[in-house]
């Protein structure tokens, strides 16, 4: 498939990964909790002094703990998908609290969610897998020459990274993952291509991406602006810049293409 050249020109320097964003939504919602949760603490101080009668259980409190935390996150501009995970929040631990569960099921969760999203609220990435139809229109995407690199940043479980090593395997495939347990699956997963195909655990941002002839990236919207620019800093003219769902903000794509999943996600891409 022939990718146009993308003509845009920018400064070949280095952007360093610290200003990818501002303050963490992660510590933003914290924020938010503790202002919901003093809130609450100060209005059933108020209930208490006023009343005898405690008519109020805790899953009562809870909901209005939410209800707080929701309408604090708004007036603080959070995105709108966070609002229900704060209304949410208090009421779902009251709930998993009432089944009196052993302690160790819940640091059993917390360490599985930490091996998995712990740094979400630094990357602002979440955890996302390509589909397989993204798989292979990405495949059709790869220089015909063999021996070409591809580098898949966030290579999660190492799906796309199997795909492509069977479809084509005369190509060099790289992933970089920074969190702890898709990592180990996407090692595990890849062990038998081991010619062909590596999976390194670390911050892709620390990556030189002038050795690629091809890069993959499924992130978020947070980070696109500052990855185009050390993309175009860093790629060899006529390689392949590819991301998937999320635009570059004000950088027409070269080429875009919808994929037949189920979330309707389109690759945009760019050749240098």
């Amino acid at each position: 498939m022939q990718i146009p050249s993308h003509n845009e020109s920018a400064p070949r320097s280095g952007f360093p990964p610290a200003s990818v964003g501002s303050m963490s939504p992660a510590l933003t919602a914290l924020r938010v909790q503790l202002l919901a949760l003093l809130t609450v603490a100060l209005i059933a101080a108020a209930a208490s002094a006023l009343t005898q009668e405690w008519v109020a259980g805790d899953f009562q409190w809870a909901l209005l703990h939410g209800t707080l935390a929701a309408l604090i996150g708004h007036r603080f501009g959070m995105a709108v998908w966070w609002l229900p995970i704060h209304l949410a929040f208090a009421p779902a631990l009251v709930a998993a609290l009432a089944f009196a569960l052993p302690p160790l099921w819940f640091f059993g969760g917390f360490v599985l969610l930490a091996l998995v999203y712990g740094k979400t609220c630094q990357t602002q990435v979440p955890f996302y897998l390509s589909s397989r139809a993204a798989a292979r229109a990405t495949a059709l995407l790869l220089p015909e020459q063999p021996g070409f690199s591809f580098l898949d940043l966030g290579s999660g479980c190492g799906g796309l990274l199997h795909h492509l090593g069977k479809v084509r395997p005369d190509g060099n495939y790289h992933g970089v993952e920074v969190a702890p347990l898709p990592f180990l699956l996407g090692k595990c997963r890849n062990f038998f291509r081991a010619a062909g195909c590596r999976v390194s655990w670390g911050n892709f941002w620390d990556r030189d991406f002038a050795p690629y002839d091809v890069i993959y990236a499924y992130l978020s919207p947070v980070p696109m602006a500052a990855l185009w620019r050390k993309a175009h800093a860093e790629m060899r003219p006529g390689s392949i810049f590819i991301s998937n769902s999320f635009a570059v903000p004000g950088v027409t794509p070269d080429l875009s293409l919808e994929l037949d999943d189920f979330e309707g996600s389109r690759l945009h891409v760019w050749r240098m």
